[in-house]
């Protein structure tokens, strides 16, 4: 009977230590996306404040890019040197992030098209409120042409999403049909068809664009904004 109670207090033991490890570790995992939300927070405040500044000084704008990192690490004055533009990127934001900042991002400029590629950083979710997004940019802009950007081929860890991102595509240009917008297709142009995933030259880390990666969607968006404003 001591040993078996010895054995029991063993397991007990174990069992206990595990829970505990497990504890900890998630523990530190919530700890590291508070931080990680911390930083977020406060660069999506200080950029907002930089929109709203900014606003200040404009008078006329001709488009406007909403988006997340893939915008927000856009040079505006190198790709789409030939109109009066403004960057609204903000890295790591979602389609919620957004919806919230559209007045400062879009409506304060009044711009004659908006660009908009988001969805990357909440793809389980991102179509709850996108449509909702292209109805409050019609509603408060009305005389704005909307042009809706497909999500990217993506590669490395990111590659995992790309399934999702086609599916996403589909709806994304349903919604622009539905709601008469433009839409431009930015994941085939950029995907290798011998591996399924996005160019090597294309990308940084699988996500993130290189000039090159830049150069081919700023290729896909051009025409469109010729079409739309004339040059």
């Amino acid at each position: 009977m001591g040993k078996k109670l010895t054995i029991v207090a063993s397991i007990i033991i174990a069992l206990g230590l595990i829970a505990a490890v497990i504890g900890i570790g998630y523990y530190y995992g919530i700890v590291q996306k508070i931080e990680q939300y911390t930083v977020f927070k406060e660069y999506y405040d200080m950029k907002v404040a930089q929109f709203e500044e900014e606003n200040k000084t404009i008078d006329s704008v001709e488009v406007a890019f909403l988006g997340d990192s893939l915008t927000d690490g856009c040079d505006i004055s190198l790709y789409y040197p030939q109109y009066v533009a403004v960057n609204r990127g903000i890295g790591g934001d979602t389609t919620f992030g957004l919806e919230k900042r559209l007045k400062v991002s879009a409506y304060d400029v009044n711009p004659k098209v908006v660009v908009m590629l988001i969805g990357a950083n909440n793809f389980g979710t991102m179509m709850n409120n996108y449509e909702r997004i292209v109805k409050k940019l019609k509603s408060n802009l009305p005389d704005t042409k909307i042009i809706l950007l497909s999500l990217s081929c993506m590669g490395k860890e990111w590659g995992r999403n790309n399934s999702k991102a086609v599916e996403n595509n589909t709806k994304i240009k349903s919604i622009a049909s539905r709601q008469g917008c433009y839409f431009v297709d930015i994941y085939e142009p950029l995907k290798n068809p011998a591996t399924g995933q996005i160019y090597d030259e294309y990308t940084i880390d699988g996500g993130h664009w290189t000039d090159l990666g830049y150069k081919v969607v700023v290729s896909q968006v051009t025409p469109v904004l010729t079409e739309i404003l004339g040059h």
